[in-house]
């Protein structure tokens, strides 16, 4: 295979424009004390490990949120640093696991391989936030110079800006102290696990300080064969004026990946007009096989383990650069300004195996294979399609975000207020690798196909097939993987220009009004690829202000406790994502009547819930109640039009508990319940075959999906961690919930007509439903602490070897979780 390089930066156009009025940065709440001049006690630094931010002192840093959390009308759950250490999670989907009402999606075909959190329901892959600036390019994003998370649930693009319809994310940096401290942790379990962490913060002076994070990872995938994953870090920083009214942060951000991605295991059936493999019925379930009967009479099971990739073949490789300069400014006791430089970028290259199901060649279409030209057809089952999916993709952001806080009284009225604008560039370009596999091939695994290694074994597949790419699916001279060119790539490009205002209104002591409005102009363009470097090339776009809005009410019935109902809006605006992401709205890249047709679509929130801070404020208990509501989502009405009529609906409640019961002893989870359903999904088309004289016809019927529950939810999920400490031993564990999940559903609904061109839809005898199965998984962690300094603490992940699918996409496989992962970890404060 062909050596994958990165393209430099200076190979794609730079961002338009940064407005440079760099003033201010605010310094994330931190688990050791620290006092008004901005000094960590040496007692504090010496004990770091061992801190545990709970309750209302877990707090979030985003100066958007103007009250407390219990007094923030809101479901808001905050990951500390300990929480994220103490369950062994390495990256953003391993911490986020910890959350009810968060699932993942998987990559396939234009989406990208990267993060794809699904929040109560929503998929949130384009509303993560990084020290709270948007971060929109798809990459799998680790911890190691994370301080804490922070998730927002329930439409909130007043918070964030475009899309946000379940909820955001915001990831807060490890930032220079005003102390000397170092910690490093080595890890070392099974799948040959090893990781080491270094954390060093230096005081130069009384006002400077300097930090910096590094990381180095290489494992193997417990109970996955052949997976392997390589990466390395480093995130310096520098703060200039800590413990004065202003003060200057410079920091760098550096992530590099090298892997073997993994894609898990097929579906077993497939239904569709054209092809339908299941048995009838009204709601038939197809998982990822196991256990298997092919259409051809053999029986056999696949392991979990199997992997149907080609190591001559997949790789994933990525980075991600990040320079950000903040400043400060302190007007008194409760004025601040802010300022939020950052310079983005992010590269990603992958060919990525997808084990795929789509002519039936999985489990079969017939009893018997036949011979056409000499070649023998598989259709009777028993293999597996080696489809390459491949991405070259990069992406650059210019960020410019002033935030003002300030506090005052109006009368009777104590104001907290946040205030600010966004001017933002944002550019994606994306192209693909060159190879052949099969794709042009039609049913998918032959003699043929199997002897060039396209397709493998469903049983047996060997990742060590010597595959070889040739100039095409039918030519006999080989050729090296290359990029494709740069003519044919898909620019797109999105321009952000915002402003936003928020208040937390006290009247008195037992009432807040949390009020909230953001407008936003952004302006996306789109320039398709070009079939030949002397192609003529177009540019699509358009331009979509919208306003979004917040607004809650706040009961005290204690100090202590809360009381509240809100109302939240969502608009995403076509192109939204600008291809880094699943886009449902997309723009396009052809010049069609739909471009003039499309509209933003619009999501609100209703959420009533109560919150308490007991156990001398230890402890923090929420509960809470919402409806999410989609009423414009767009759907295909027929091949020249699109309406904004689609419509879905969550309704749920969660309950959380965060904090400390009794000395030593702390708990961390909740439960989260989401009735999910697709109200109105638009139409599916069908294709009537010509009859004598009349010519095909395309007619569109109700969607499948129309009545279903949202792909990638769980009704159901309920997280638990608890640890307890006394004489430097501490014994966790958790307990982890997920009801099944639905990837996507299709049927065999068809469409015919006879000679006088009269056309009947023929009823569906089988719809079917992909999905993942439920699952229960547990973890324990054990540790000792020899002194002040050194600590020795085992993780055991997955500890029972339960072999779970923790990803659904619509079509073809799910994702496999890994199996039991134990790994030591010797932690070291200096």
């Amino acid at each position: 295979m062909a050596h994958i390089a990165e393209p430099k930066p200076s190979d794609w156009s730079k961002p338009a424009f940064l407005a440079l009025s760099c003033v201010g940065f605010v310094s994330p709440a931190h688990a050791a004390a620290v006092d008004p001049a901005g000094n960590v006690s040496d007692s504090d630094v010496a004990e770091r490990s061992d801190v545990i931010v709970t309750g209302r002192h877990e707090a979030p840093v985003n100066v958007k949120l103007t009250a407390p959390l219990i007094d923030t009308p809101r479901s808001i759950t905050v990951l500390s640093e300990a929480l994220i250490r103490d369950t062994g999670s390495v990256s953003l989907v391993d911490a986020l696991r910890t959350v009810p009402g968060i699932t993942f999606g998987a990559a396939e075909g234009g989406n990208p391989i990267g993060d794809r959190p699904f929040i109560r329901g929503f998929d949130s892959q384009g509303s993560t936030y990084l020290d709270g600036v948007r971060d929109i390019g798809a990459q799998s994003r680790e911890i190691f110079a994370v301080e804490q998370i922070e998730v927002v649930k329930g439409s909130n693009s007043v918070l964030g800006g475009r899309g946000s319809a379940g909820g955001t994310l915001n990831i807060v940096s490890k930032l220079p102290k005003l102390a000397d401290f170092a910690h490093a942790d080595v890890s070392y379990g099974n799948a040959d696990y090893k990781r080491a962490t270094i954390d060093v913060n230096h005081k130069l002076n009384d006002i400077i300080a300097v930090r910096i994070e590094g990381m180095w990872h290489d494992q193997d995938v417990a109970g996955r064969d052949a997976i392997w994953q390589k990466r390395w870090g480093i995130a310096p920083s520098i703060t200039i004026g800590l413990g004065t009214p202003t003060r200057l942060t410079a920091s760098y951000y550096h992530l590099h990946s090298n892997e073997l991605p993994d894609s898990g295991l097929p579906y077993g059936y497939v239904c569709s007009a054209t092809i339908c493999n299941a048995p009838a019925g009204d709601f038939v379930l197809s998982e990822p096989v196991h256990h298997v009967t092919t259409k051809g009479g053999v029986t056999g099971t696949v392991p979990y383990s199997t992997f149907y990739g080609l190591k001559d073949r997949d790789f994933r490789k990525s980075n991600t650069d990040q320079f950000t300069l903040r400043a400060e400014h302190d007007f008194g006791s409760n004025i601040m300004l802010r300022n939020t430089a950052r310079f983005s970028h992010t590269w990603q290259g992958y060919s990525f195996l997808l084990p795929d199901d789509s002519t039936g060649n999985v489990i079969g279409t017939t009893t018997t294979n036949g011979t056409t030209g000499g070649v023998t057809q598989f259709t009777s089952g028993g293999y597996v399609w080696r489809r390459a999916n491949t991405r070259a993709g990069i992406t650059n952001s210019l960020i410019n975000q002033t935030d003002l806080t300030a506090k005052f009284d109006t009368g009777p009225l104590k104001h907290s207020v946040a205030a600010g604008l966004e001017f933002s560039s944002e550019d994606a370009r994306r192209g693909t690798y060159v190879m052949s596999n099969g794709a042009s091939i039609s049913p998918r695994c032959n003699s043929t196909t199997v002897a060039r290694y396209y397709c493998t074994s469903l049983f047996a597949p060997n990742p060590n097939d010597p595959w070889v790419n040739y100039a095409s699916d039918t030519s006999t001279v080989q050729t090296p993987v290359v990029r494709s060119p740069s003519f044919g790539d898909t620019a797109n490009t999105g321009i952000t220009r915002a402003g936003y205002l928020f208040d937390s209104i006290s009247l008195g002591d037992w009432l807040i009004a949390n009020l909230g409005a953001r407008y936003d102009d952004f302006t996306s363009k789109v320039r398709p690829g070009r079939a030949t470097a002397t192609s003529p090339s177009i540019e699509l776009r358009r331009r979509d202000r919208n306003w979004s809005y917040q607004a809650g009410l706040v009961a005290k019935p204690t100090h202590n406790s809360s009381l509240y109902v809100s109302y939240a809006t969502s608009v995403t605006p076509p192109n939204s994502l600008l291809g880094e992401g699943q886009e449902q709205n997309a723009v396009g890249t052809t010049v069609t009547p739909l471009l003039d047709q499309l509209k933003p679509e619009k999501t609100k929130s209703l959420e009533a819930g109560a919150k308490a801070d007991i156990f001398d404020e230890r402890l923090s208990l929420t509960a809470a109640v919402f409806r999410t509501e989609s009423n414009n989502a767009r759907v295909s009405v027929d091949a020249n039009t699109v309406a904004f009529i689609g419509k879905k609906r969550v309704n749920g409640f969660e309950i959380g508990f965060n904090g400390r019961i009794i000395n030593g002893w702390t708990v961390f989870g909740g439960y989260s319940y989401l009735d999910a359903k697709i109200r109105e999904a638009g139409f599916t088309a069908l294709t009537a075959a010509a009859v004598g004289g009349q010519a095909a016809k395309t007619v569109y019927v109700p969607s499948v999906n129309n009545g279903r529950r949202f792909p990638q939810t769980a009704k159901d999920s309920f997280t638990a961690w608890t640890s307890y400490e006394t004489h430097g031993f501490s014994l966790g564990g958790g307990a982890f919930y997920t009801s099944r999940v639905f990837g996507g559903y299709g049927d065999n609904r068809t469409a015919t007509q006879n000679a006088a061109g009269v056309v009947t839809i023929n009823p569906a005898t089988t719809i079917l439903a992909r999905s993942i199965p439920s699952y229960w998984r547990f973890d324990a962690r054990a540790s000792y602490k020899f002194t002040d300094r050194i600590q020795l603490s085992v993780n055991a992940q997955n500890l029972t070897n339960k072999r779970y699918f923790n990803q659904a996409y619509s079509s073809h496989y799910a994702s496999i979780a890994p199996g039991r992962t134990v790994f030591g970890t010797l932690s070291v404060d200096y």
